[in-house]
């Protein structure tokens, strides 16, 4: 088998943005365009991958990280000239280079290897990823001769009549010889209104040589969508979260309204786990089966056992167990691990706080920086008071304890094994296990007292 290379093209500023963010960092559904590219890229074997940069390169190398190799274009003198910036890493090498812009998020790894596989049965030293639509205006016409290779590439403006009538479209994802590539990027020029040095012109090099020029069309139009602006990257969200929540079904997951459901590229989920409206997913979720998640709930890089249900709730870096119920309103901040069969209820907020197995926070209470232990109760409007204004301190809720409504655990501090806590304490000091305590004033009635207050007002 030939050794493969990719080279992915990600230098251009992307003006049309109209954005700070560097155009190929602009997410689709959760992830950057590039790593898109790049983890589809990734797919395939790949033994070389040089990803070209320039505006915003070291968010990128930081986005990217040691998946790829990278060169520098500091001036941006189209793509021929970025394809030789990748010279030194590759010239000279035998295999075969696959070139994919990075702002062509919806490309996938199947049709990438099917290209290589096209490439190689048909002998050539360049072939074309093209695709047919019924509306090809602006696209650069592939124009093939009888034998069904490549004649020419011909712009949309440079085009005959004749040739606009032809639907099938370069898409700018090419497979070449490598060595072919390198030597034929050395003739390019840049004899051209633009002034800059273009990748098509690579393509009419060769077949000028008589090599083999052919194509490949993909079935699927929209998976070689370029983003260059903010309504391209509109219609790669629609494209892509359609296919994610179209994997998913297939998988046996029930989405009840796949319109208005947005599940990240990098979400697992679980057999005959239902999803209602307005549920959002991102980030490395992974949800078990049988869980119900929604409507309008919000989990970001979570880890959620099975048969677990989340109604109207945000749960973000934490962990969950299975059979866990949370929510409506409850709110998930990071480093939470849920334990399994644990209950947060309507308006409890839990921050950086262990739950054991069972334990009960049925509502409005804010529980942070605790480690909760098995099988407590604890009661509505609890808090533990975490913070001092400088520093946090950990409250220790031991197993079988039970909290009384409206209690203010003072950290640091213990509450020992199946003590209880009165309703309205403010607990301040550790309390042993098995005890009762009560941590609020006597109760004083003041008979008389609103006739004689009234009487000083006359």
């Amino acid at each position: 088998m030939s050794k493969r290379y990719a080279v992915i093209l990600a230098a251009g500023q992307g003006t049309r943005m109209k954005s700070k963010l560097y155009k190929v960092l602009h997410p689709v559904c959760g992830k950057p365009m590039v790593q898109h590219v790049v983890d589809q890229v990734s797919k395939l074997n790949i033994n070389e991958m040089v990803t070209i940069i320039g505006h915003g390169a070291e968010k990128v190398k930081a986005q990217l990280g040691e998946s790829s190799k990278y060169a520098i274009q500091e001036a941006q003198l189209g793509t021929a000239h970025a394809v030789t910036m990748a010279k030194e890493m590759l010239d000279g090498k035998d295999g075969l280079t696959i070139v994919v812009c990075g702002d062509t998020p919806l490309i996938r790894h199947e049709t990438m290897e099917a290209l290589f596989k096209h490439h190689e049965e048909a002998n050539a030293k360049a072939t074309i990823l093209t695709a047919w639509t019924e509306n090809p205006a602006g696209y650069g016409r592939v124009v093939r001769n009888e034998n069904g290779h490549v004649e020419k590439i011909v712009e949309h403006k440079d085009a005959t009549d004749e040739e606009r009538m032809i639907c099938e479209i370069n898409t700018g994802t090419y497979c070449f010889d490598n060595k072919a590539l390198f030597e034929a990027l050395k003739r390019v020029t840049n004899d051209n209104v633009q002034g800059e040095y273009y990748l098509p012109d690579v393509i009419e090099i060769l077949k000028n040589e008589g090599e083999i020029v052919t194509a490949y069309q993909t079935a699927e139009f929209e998976e070689t969508l370029g983003v260059n602006d903010r309504v391209a990257l509109s219609d790669a969200e629609r494209y892509m979260k359609k296919r994610i929540n179209e994997f998913h079904m297939r998988n046996g997951v029930t989405i009840v309204d796949p319109l208005n459901t947005y599940i990240g590229a990098d979400v697992t989920i679980g057999m005959d786990t239902i999803l209602h409206p307005g549920t959002m997913l991102s980030g490395h979720t992974v949800i078990g089966s049988d869980c119900v998640i929604g409507p309008n709930s919000e989990i970001v890089n979570c880890m959620i056992g099975e048969r677990s249900i989340i109604r109207q709730s945000a749960a973000h870096d934490s962990q969950i167990g299975s059979n866990v119920h949370i929510g409506p309103f409850a709110h998930i901040r990071p480093k939470s691990d849920i334990h399994d069969d644990v209950k947060i209820g309507n308006f409890v907020e839990v921050k950086k706080a262990v739950f054991g197995k069972g334990s009960k926070a049925s509502h409005l209470s804010y529980i942070g920086d605790a480690e909760v232990g098995r099988d407590v109760n604890i009661g509505c409007g609890t808090i533990t008071v975490n913070y001092d204004g400088k520093n946090k301190f950990l409250t220790k809720i031991e197993d079988g304890v039970f909290v009384g409504c409206n209690s203010n655990l003072v950290a640091p501090v213990t509450i020992g094994k199946d003590s209880y806590i009165a309703a309205g304490s403010t607990i301040t000091e550790d309390v042993p296990g098995e005890a009762l305590s009560i941590a609020r004033a006597r109760q004083v009635n003041k008979e008389n007292y609103v006739n004689n207050l009234n009487k000083k007002k006359k």
